[in-house]
């Protein structure tokens, strides 16, 4: 089965191939409006998401060694994980940070958080078999609502992702960003092409579950969740991961509160796969 999408004036319509004539003008008639970026309930444009990459992140001093209540004395570097949860509590954004048993109270890194305008309302740590792990619940200090703006959601990564890169340099190797922002750049280099999966599969009869697994880089939940919405499918809620080089995304969808039909499915997913192998910088964002 092959979807073909078509552009008609400003809107995004698709058929299938494969289905009848009949069939294909039904699906025809779903020509996609277009749309600004979403999140749950917020509806607002992109600004400037070169500014926004750059934004939460700071250049690293070769000699840094400050460490925030943590250890790192040893050679093994564990991979830094930074979880932005939308969907486990309805009132707030929930974020995890675990970075092997090298992390402490983070309480710079809540200070941090609060300088963007929120509260976090609730903190606890547990420990596992991967080490230490450190939640916070974050709510505007505005409104007392959890984040849905993707553009802070996407401040909020770089910010704890900033504060691990300050406090634990050696967390530089294992990550992304360390490649510009870090004391050490990464050893592995990720081939986007091979890195990059896509899965979409209902999740009941009113939405869908996307996973997407690629390449981390500054700015990459923002731009995610506006080529999902330049077709109109809302984002309602789900779940960003940084493990290390990699972002591991699960984002619940729909289209006009519905799942998406399979030929929109491949749409989609034909749509994302084509800009996260091929990304592009906005020459005029400098």
């Amino acid at each position: 089965m092959v979807a073909m999408a078509s552009a008609s004036g400003s809107a995004l319509c698709f058929t299938d191939a494969s289905t009848s004539p009949a069939i294909r003008r039904d699906l025809g008639a779903l020509c996609l409006p277009p749309s600004t970026i979403t999140f749950g309930f917020v509806d607002k444009p992109i600004i400037n998401l070169q500014r926004l990459r750059l934004s939460g992140l700071k250049p690293r001093a070769a000699n840094a060694t400050a460490v925030e209540n943590g250890k790192q004395d040893s050679d093994e570097v564990p991979t830094p994980v930074v979880i932005i949860d939308q969907d486990s509590d309805p009132d707030a954004t929930v974020v995890e940070v675990t970075f092997g048993d090298r992390l402490g109270a983070l309480l710079d890194t809540m200070n941090a958080l609060k300088n963007l305008g929120l509260n976090v309302v609730k903190a606890n740590v547990y420990l596992d078999s991967s080490g230490k792990h450190n939640k916070f619940a974050i709510t505007k200090a505005d409104s007392g609502r959890k984040v849905e703006d993707p553009e802070l959601l996407e401040a909020i990564r770089l910010t704890v992702i900033n504060n691990l890169l300050e406090f634990h340099p050696e967390s530089s190797s294992q990550l992304a960003m360390g490649a510009a922002f870090g004391v050490l750049p990464p050893t592995e280099q990720v081939d986007v092409d091979i890195a990059t999966h896509i899965k979409i599969e209902d999740d009941g009869p009113d939405r869908s579950l996307l996973y997407i697994e690629t390449a981390d880089r500054p700015g990459l939940l923002v731009e995610l969740v506006k080529n999902i919405t330049d077709i109109s499918v809302a984002v309602e809620s789900g779940e960003f991961d940084t493990e290390g080089l990699l972002a591991k995304v699960k984002f619940h969808v729909s289209y006009r509160n519905k799942a998406l039909i399979k030929p929109l499915q491949q749409v989609l997913a034909n749509s994302l796969r084509y800009f996260l192998r091929r990304p592009s910088t906005d020459d005029s964002s400098f």
